[in-house]
């Protein structure tokens, strides 16, 4: 029997929406998966659970890749565990690999907010550090760098920050006095010029936060080239299962499987066939899937948690230069 704290730690760092995710990947035995987001390895062990299915599993986090070693010597021979950016999944993994299904959860890992020490929450004194890979530049050197007009694009861009101007005149003004490298000093900033949380919202640092770490992690980037990557690599009737948690990276996500599934509809019925790609993916459900009462309960994490799911088409992948840029802000 697990000790009681163990059992605690397991409950905690329960990844979200995991049923669903496992249910809408439906595992075989034999067939192939990608956990493209390893962090605690929550669906890699469901996976293995549910079918005597083979894993491949990639983090850019070396932490993860640590904490991932004792399920390598469990599951030897059905089981890989890639250090790098999902991103590039296909100079990581074999190029001829054919997906069964992927799953993404996005954002950050449940452990890494826990540590103080990789700066990602301000609810803990610890560097302001954020970066995902432990390496590059660091929050505090975003902070202590970017102009004024830049801290407030980059937290309106992903933050969706309404008082980024005030906050980025406050950082500018406080690092003039001293040096900011502490969650809680660019914490105690940012409380300074917001009023005050009421019952029941969240804590006014939250969008700053949350936009410095995806601008250093480059975040909707990666979710944006991700989605192509896997686009070549699941196979026909691949299922394609991916957990958001914000706004931002629910719309990338909509975005593409909605471009992807009609990619050369109709207009109207009236207007002839345009000449085009065919769809890569079909939906397999219109609207995203959210977590049940009792898991939001639960975990705090889940309430903001999105899954949308949809079926890889045996048409060719398309084209990367189908696709508008990505725009950060708010369009």
């Amino acid at each position: 029997v697990m000790p009681e704290q163990q059992l605690h730690h397991q409950a905690l760092h329960q990844s979200v929406l995991l049923r669903e995710v496992v249910a809408a990947l439906t595992p075989a035995d034999n067939a192939i998966y990608l956990d493209a987001t390893f962090g605690n390895g929550g669906y890699s062990r469901a996976l293995f659970e549910a079918a005597d299915c083979k894993v491949i599993a990639i983090d850019r986090d070396p932490d993860a890749i640590r904490r991932g070693q004792p399920m390598l010597a469990e599951f030897a021979g059905r089981f890989s565990l890639v250090e790098g950016c999902f991103s590039e999944m296909i100079s990581l993994l074999d190029p001829e690999t054919e997906l069964d299904g992927a799953a993404f959860d996005l954002g950050v890992c449940s452990t890494q907010l826990d540590q103080p020490e990789r700066g990602f929450s301000f609810r803990t004194d610890g560097p302001l550090d954020m970066r995902m890979s432990k390496s590059g530049d660091s929050a505090a050197d975003v902070v202590m760098q970017a102009d004024e007009r830049m801290l407030a694009q980059i937290l309106w861009d992903y933050g969706e920050e309404k008082a980024s101007r005030r906050i980025a005149k406050a950082i500018v003004s406080a690092r003039r006095e001293y040096p900011i490298t502490s969650t809680s000093q660019l914490a105690a900033i940012i409380h300074a010029v917001m009023p005050a949380k009421r019952p029941g919202q969240i804590d006014p640092a939250t969008r700053s936060f949350q936009a410095l770490r995806i601008y250093i992690n480059r975040e909707l980037d990666e979710l944006t080239e991700g989605l192509v990557a896997v686009e070549a690599m699941l196979k026909p009737g691949g299922i394609l299962a991916v957990v958001s948690f914000h706004s931002l990276e629910d719309r990338i996500v909509k975005r593409f499987l909605t471009a992807r599934s009609q990619a050369a509809a109709r207009p109207s019925r009236h207007m002839p066939d345009i000449d085009g790609p065919a769809p890569t993916f079909e939906l397999l459900s219109r609207k995203a899937v959210v977590p049940s009462a009792s898991e939001q309960a639960e975990n705090t994490r889940a309430r903001s948690a999105k899954l949308r799911v949809a079926r890889r088409t045996a048409a060719p992948t398309i084209a990367a230069n189908h696709d508008a840029p990505h725009q950060a802000g708010r369009g």
